[in-house]
């Protein structure tokens, strides 16, 4: 069957243009959810620093910045991207306009509760983390069935679907910590969401997509993209997070320092030095060395950790990760579809170059806080800086998904 136009059934007049398209409604849930957690992340940071006062926690409220960011923010652009490119990438229909609300709906409306948990009360955390679950496994269903119908023949989209399906895992521990289980289960959940979903997720999309938009605009341009180094990237992050779980983070670099490697040599052999202009094209190999400088800084850590017998301190490396790679990339990726499906130019405009140029500020100075003897102004510092230079971004984008495509098509 030939992939058919979500939107292409009702016009605007009649369905609300936020779910005339999946990425609207999905994009919609990481931007509103992105501002909230991060404004309550910084009061957080304030409160401990100044010795306020902080609201009744669920769970300590580490772990939960690290639920809020991974699993409530970034997942639903993850979602709005393949709920998008699935069917496109195996050519078969396109994903109901009532599955996609249903996600939208679900994922918005838990995250929402899981936040409310964290600023005082308590008693929504099960109801909301059961509501992105639900969600979730929807979604999880319906890429799965597209999956099934094209017959596994997509080596990404496999990828893709199984980095999700460990995510549904990762979020169900949290909410049976939640529930009574132990919670022991939360950091260990969230380890789960940085290199069993995220990393493997951002690799497998990067791997695919960025060969083919530099093809698109370099000249002589030579596509690399061995599905070697995207099986080796699962297996490394795999051991890594292997390494994590047990508590082996003396013994990470046996897996770190190949990984290091391996996402330096990917990195050069997409050439780089090539992607100079246009902007939309030169923000993704920036967001993409920050893999490899990411995996060095853990490799580092885990040596100096196994010599010294110290207790590995990763949240700089981690940082480097989340921020430097995941936030980066996220600007960058979500301009593009952004633009592209709101028939715009495919270039970066002040606003997002101001959201992406800011992304590296944040990273950079969250990174360099572990290694100061006075880091809380740092992290701080970090976290307005984060907010200042993505709430332009942010509210452009929720107006340019709220309102009609530019060009008058569907979608």
């Amino acid at each position: 069957m030939p992939p058919t136009s979500p939107a292409a059934a009702p016009s605007s007049s009649t369905v609300p243009i936020l779910l005339a398209a999946p990425h609207r409604a999905m994009f919609s849930v990481g931007a509103i959810l992105l501002s909230a957690g991060m404004a309550w992340w910084l009061w957080v940071l304030i409160a401990a620093w100044r010795g306020g006062p902080l609201a009744a926690q669920a769970l300590p409220v580490g772990w939960t910045h690290g639920v809020l960011m991974q699993y409530a923010t970034l997942v639903p652009f993850v979602m709005g991207f393949l709920l998008t490119v699935f069917p496109r990438w195996m050519n078969v229909e396109a994903v109901p306009r009532h599955v996609y609300a249903a996600v939208f709906g679900l994922m918005l409306g838990g995250g929402a509760l899981v936040l409310a948990a964290a600023s005082g009360w308590p008693q929504a955390l099960p109801v909301g983390l059961s509501g992105m679950l639900l969600g979730w496994l929807i979604a999880l269903g319906t890429l799965g069935h597209r999956l099934h119908r094209h017959g596994y023949r997509d080596v990404w989209a496999r990828s893709a679907w199984c980095a999700l399906a460990l995510g549904a895992i990762g979020l169900g521990m949290v909410l049976c910590a939640s529930l009574g289980a132990s919670l022991l289960w939360v950091p260990a959940a969230n380890k789960i969401a940085t290199f069993g979903l995220l990393l493997p997720m951002y690799f497998t999309v990067a791997h695919r997509m960025v060969p083919f938009f530099s093809g698109n605009v370099i000249a002589n341009y030579r596509v690399v993209r061995p599905i070697g180094s995207l099986l080796a990237v699962w297996m490394l992050s795999l051991a890594h997070l292997g390494f994590d779980l047990f508590d082996a983070a003396n013994w990470r670099w046996l897996v770190d320092t190949p990984m290091t490697a391996l996402l330096l040599w990917q990195w050069l052999a997409w050439q780089p030095w090539k992607a100079k202009r246009p902007g939309l094209l030169l923000v993704l190999y920036v967001a993409l060395a920050w893999l490899p400088l990411s995996f060095l800084l853990y490799t580092v850590d885990s040596i100096h950790s196994y010599i010294t017998h110290t207790n590995s301190r990763a949240l700089a490396p981690l940082h480097a990760l989340t921020i430097g790679f995941f936030s980066s990339m996220l600007v960058a990726m979500v301009t593009r579809v952004t633009h592209g499906h709101s028939g715009r130019p495919l270039a970066m405009g002040p606003v997002p170059w101001f959201a992406f140029m800011g992304i590296q500020g944040v990273a950079l100075v969250r990174v360099a806080a572990e290694y100061l003897s006075q880091p809380w102004p740092w992290y701080i510092a970090a976290a307005a800086l984060w907010l200042l230079s993505l709430a332009p971004w942010i509210a452009r984008s929720l107006w340019i998904y709220l309102t009609p495509r530019r060009d008058g098509a569907p979608g």
